[in-house]
């Protein structure tokens, strides 16, 4: 496609003659590049022919009336490039964002900047376009009520890296299959990354801190996320990673840090006879690392780091455990107390994960509140002592290794 570029001059003329940045892009030819100087232009514009826009420098602003969209692309073949966006509406019905794509292929957006906008890249059946540098910040909104900083609905084979999202929602992918999601920060919103009824995604490099959830995983299948860091996602619904109902999932080298839980399994794999794979992970100095919830069972946990979670392990389904029947092997636990006498770097003797009085409280949360205290530390004792009935497995990982520097280098010689 030839582009035919505007110079500063000319579109500055052609400005001054239309008075609207909306004119201009209407006259304009198609594959047009227009470059714009330094200054505000009037929002609520709509780009129905492929077309560049590029600001020129610093302080390029394209500004909303506060009511509906700034930017509407409807067409392919569109690229936005370092430009500021800003002063969308506030109807969640209709989503009004800073940029909405629909039914359009090869889009870009690079390099903007996009604030106070209630959503801020809305994407619906957009194919093979790429979200590559951007900053995102919705409006000055309480949690639930701030929009999704991007947001993908029926859209397949794009590339969202590279891109800093603070305090807005979620970024959303439903229904939306192919996608590489990488090397993005995300910080104080709701759902850093929320995936539904969506396959084959890459999610690499990813790190998402202070949020209410890393990453999670709904209905969903066939894709991969390594190299991951999630960073304190706190509170009641605070976690690391969420899987449910999800099969043939690889989640590899990520690293779950001071949640409340780590890692949290539900119902997954939900396909018969299919498995997810979690290996080489670190899963570090959370409340809790992984959390069993429902029917989860034929995950193969190998590999990972367990260290300095107050309890690595917790099932919460008391009448029928899962955790143990899914297949532990090769992991670091800083709790085994077992020898390596040959020293292979694998411990002599299982690591079994047992119940014994300080679990009690996942009977009943209520006493967790005297978790680590004097009283249930002599009670656990006692038990291990002499326990007054035998203790429940949570799970048994036969080749536990003792060296924790030799996964750290995702092996074990």
């Amino acid at each position: 496609m030839l582009a035919v570029a505007l110079s500063l001059f000319a579109v500055a003329t052609l400005l001054g003659h239309a008075t609207t940045l909306q004119k201009v892009i209407d006259s304009a030819s198609r594959g047009s590049k227009l470059q714009l100087p330094p200054g505000e232009y009037r929002g609520n514009i709509v780009i129905d022919k492929p077309l560049i826009i590029e600001g020129v420098g610093e302080n390029v602003k394209i500004v909303g009336d506060g009511n509906g969209t700034v930017i509407k692309i409807r067409s392919s073949f569109v690229t936005l490039k370092n430009l500021t966006i800003t002063g969308s509406g506030v109807e969640h019905e209709r989503i009004d964002a800073a940029i909405s794509i629909k039914n359009a292929s090869n889009v870009t957006v690079d390099h903007c900047k996009i604030d106070d906008s209630l959503f801020g890249i809305d994407m619906e059946q957009v194919h093979r376009s790429n979200i590559t540098h951007n900053y995102i910040r919705s409006k000055p909104f309480s949690l639930g009520l701030r929009g999704d900083g991007v947001r993908l609905w029926y859209s397949n084979d794009n590339n969202v890296s590279f891109n800093h999202l603070t305090h807005s929602r979620d970024m959303v992918v439903w229904y939306s299959h192919g996608n590489t999601i990488s090397h993005n920060f995300g910080e104080y919103s709701r759902y850093s990354l929320h995936f539904m009824y969506a396959g084959k995604n890459f999610v690499e490099y990813n790190r998402y801190e202070h949020n209410s959830v890393g990453i999670f995983f709904m209905y969903s299948q066939d894709s991969i996320a390594v190299g991951n860091v999630i960073k304190s996602s706190l509170g009641t619904t605070g976690l690391g990673i969420g899987l449910k109902d999800c099969s043939n999932f690889t989640l590899r080298e990520n690293t779950m840090i001071y949640c409340a839980r780590g890692l949290y399994i539900d119902r997954s794999p939900f396909q018969p006879d299919q498995n997810n794979t979690i290996e080489h992970n670190r899963i570090l100095y959370n409340a809790i690392g992984i959390n069993f919830h429902s029917l989860s069972i034929d995950n193969n946990i190998v590999g990972n780091i367990f260290k300095g979670n107050i309890d690595d392990v917790y099932d919460d389904d008391q009448v029928t455990l899962h955790s143990v029947k899914n297949h532990w092997d090769g992991n670091y636990w800083d709790r085994y107390e077992g020898f390596d006498r040959d020293g292979d770097g694998i411990g002599d003797t299982p690591w079994r994960l047992l119940y014994y009085a300080d679990r009690m409280w996942m009977l009943n949360p209520n006493l967790k509140f005297f978790y680590a205290s004097p009283v249930i530390s002599i009670m656990n004792f006692l038990a291990k002592l002499a326990p007054l009935s035998e203790p429940v497995m949570l799970l048994e990982d036969r080749h536990p290794v003792v060296d924790e520097s030799k996964l750290e280098k995702g092996r074990v010689e």
